[in-house]
């Protein structure tokens, strides 16, 4: 992260952060003059003073000042914002944050698409007969193709080409608001209010209006790549260049009232700069494309993390931090913006389908810093006021954007709706799994364990045996795991270890706790690994018994007379464990069939060999029934007058 305020930090801010809110006005004024073809100048002055304050409102107040400090160690976003406040008692907030993070991830399949179809557009000054959607197909294609080598080193240009383009805004602006000086007066908010008091469809102005903050739930986003300060500082820059432009385009509009058709974005632009205006366009589109992208990661991986998800091969093409790239999630994305692309194929249509979703996400985001707030202390009328202001901010702009929804808002829902769904089904159904795991104690069974190594009869299975374990104590272990060593196919080694994943809401932890069980024999490790962190788990282990190794509580060499003379260390070997729904469970239908959707969904993901980054070679998954009993037992009886003893050695 960057927490140092220089220059260049300012400039990277600048190139990371504002790509979905700064190409706002290659479709903002576009939207508001195609619900009005016949304005007048009291309805451009009153919408472009809308689009002023609900910057400064929205964008400004709520998240450039109150919510980049609801950071999660430097880190921010939804996700994070719901790891803060995940151990709170109240078990809806799972559920808001997994419907603001889809709305969030809907968001992140149409703005690419409308973002680079308005820029390619421009064309048609120039070449009216331009075949827009190919070039746009073509131009989306390379930038999902280009997310697999990573974006380390493209990113450095990125600075620099947002500061140009931004200079090109706030220049073109100043240049034609001399042709309506007027338009200044949209600083005055009474401005806005007229508008909305005698405009009839007031509503749909508003949705319009929308689509200029869109970016600003990114922008939380993305407070870990480059710290609170250089955005609050950037984003002075940035907010003035944009009300710069819109204010010009607003001057361009009252001047030329038969502009009709025109995109007013292009419109401000001399003749002579028109086409290295589209380039610079098409440039800062695939830029703000590129920063949703890697948002769209960094919530995926967020959300692996949190439960959320089923695990999937997250692969770090650089060495930035936060540069990181799932295959699924591209290509799927990919699949996305092609589908919107060819259902609305311009970006009239698209700005149907556009804001509806986000709106959610800002909603919700305002809920859960509500709940942040009062959690830090904050008095009830404090985060009341707070909560009432934006709620009813927000709630009208969704009411606004609700009038989209058969005219293309559908497609953006349905999109939220099925990743909510898949979100909200993994993650009851892992808390449903979890509370019908069986536990034992470990130290009961330590003797046997013990008495296993000693036992040469029983084949060696391995000098090290790796397990992984749910329980959080080291004092206790899962039932099916001792059944594992000891009953289902007995497995004699020289060290055995459990090792206990931990999930913490810090994003950066990389720490362990080591105990030993049973000196030379059982290890009991807790990993405690940030959200963020890559589960190397292969390489995190052997660091760990290197420490073992020398502060002397680990001697690793091999039992093998032949091995252990030459000083070779003995082996390794992974045992997972996949518990599978068993059809004899007695429980309530509900559970049953969120178990079977949640067997479905894990084919959505990858095994725990990959997702924990093991060699395959050296594990072994054993499948395991998961057995739920919430209801009373039915137990067939013998007939023929002899009783049936209890076998008292009932498997655990």
């Amino acid at each position: 992260m960057l927490k140092r305020i220089t220059l260049t930090g300012l400039l990277v801010t600048i190139g990371i952060v504002y790509g979905d809110i700064g190409t706002s006005p290659l479709y903002v004024m576009k939207a508001i003059t195609t619900l009005n073809p016949g304005y007048d100048s009291d309805y451009i002055t009153g919408a472009v003073s809308c689009v002023i304050w609900t910057l400064t409102l929205q964008t400004t107040v709520k998240y450039v000042l109150l919510a980049l400090r609801a950071d999660n160690h430097g880190e921010g976003g939804i996700l994070a914002l719901f790891a803060l406040l995940k151990k709170l008692p109240a078990k809806w907030l799972y559920t808001v944050a997994a419907i603001g993070a889809s709305a969030l991830i809907a968001d992140g399949v149409i703005t690419p698409a409308i973002t680079v179809t308005s820029a390619v557009e421009g064309l048609r000054g120039i070449i009216p007969e331009v075949p827009v959607v190919p070039i746009v197909v073509v131009i989306i294609c390379i930038i999902f193709v280009m997310q697999q080598a990573g974006t380390g080193r493209i990113g450095r240009y990125f600075g620099p080409f947002m500061l140009a383009w931004f200079l090109m805004l706030g220049t073109l602006g100043v240049s034609r608001i001399p042709a309506h000086p007027a338009i200044l007066e949209a600083f005055n908010p009474w401005k806005a209010v007229n508008l909305l008091i005698n405009f009839p469809e007031w509503f749909f102005i508003l949705g319009a209006v929308f689509l200029c903050t869109t970016g600003a739930e990114a922008l939380y986003s993305d407070l870990g790549h480059c710290g609170k300060r250089n955005i609050e500082i950037s984003w002075i820059f940035v907010k003035s260049m944009l009300i710069l432009n819109y204010l010009g385009q607003g001057a361009w509009l009252i001047a030329n009232p038969d502009a009709g058709g025109i995109n007013p974005f292009f419109g401000i632009m001399p003749t002579w700069w028109t086409i290295p205006g589209i380039i610079l366009s098409t440039g800062a589109a695939i830029i703000a494309s590129q920063a949703l992208l890697s948002g769209s990661f960094t919530i995926f991986s967020e959300a692996i993390n949190l439960g959320f998800w089923p695990r999937l091969k997250i692969k770090y093409p650089s060495e930035e931090k936060g540069q990181l790239y799932i295959p699924a999630v591209n290509w799927s994305l990919l699949a996305g913006c092609l589908l919107t692309v060819g259902l609305f194929r311009d970006s009239g249509r698209m700005e149907a389908a556009y804001g509806l979703a986000i709106t959610i996400t800002m909603l919700i985001t305002t809920v859960l810093l509500c709940v942040w707030l009062r959690s830090r202390g904050v008095s009830r009328i404090l985060c009341g006021v707070f909560l009432t202001f934006f709620a009813t901010l927000e709630s009208v702009f969704f009411i606004a954007n609700m009038f989209k929804f058969v005219h293309g808002g559908w497609f953006t829902l349905l999109v939220a709706g099925i990743v909510t769904a898949v979100m909200i089904i993994w993650h009851r159904a892992l808390e449903v799994r979890s509370s019908f795991i069986d536990y034992c104690s470990l130290k009961e069974y330590a003797p046997v364990i013990k008495a296993i190594k000693s036992d040469s009869e029983i084949p060696k299975y391995a000098s090290n045996l790796v397990f992984f374990s749910r329980s959080g104590s080291p004092d206790s272990l899962e039932s099916k795991l001792v059944y594992s060593i000891v009953r289902k196919h007995p497995k004699r080694a020289d060290h055995y270890w459990f090792i206990h994943i931990e999930t913490v809401n810090e994003p950066n932890t990389l720490e362990y706790e080591a105990e030993i069980v049973e000196p030379e024999t059982i290890f009991v490790i807790t990993m405690r690994l940030g959200f963020r962190i890559d589960p190397k788990i292969s390489l995190y282990l052997r660091q760990i018994v290197e420490d073992l190794v020398a502060a002397g509580n680990l001697d690793l060499t091999s039992t093998y007379p032949s091995l252990r003379a030459h000083g070779i260390a003995g082996d390794f070997r992974f045992i997972t464990l996949r518990r599978k729904f068993s059809p004899s469970s007695l429980c309530r239908r509900s559970d049953s069939i969120l178990m079977r959707i949640h067997d479905r969904l894990r084919h959505i993901g990858i095994s725990d060999q990959e997702a924990y980054g093991l060699d395959t070679s050296l594990v072994t998954c054993e499948t395991v029934p998961l057995i739920i009993n919430t209801t009373s037992s039915v137990r067939i009886v013998r007939s023929d007058g002899e009783e049936c003893k209890e076998d008292a050695a009932a498997t655990p």
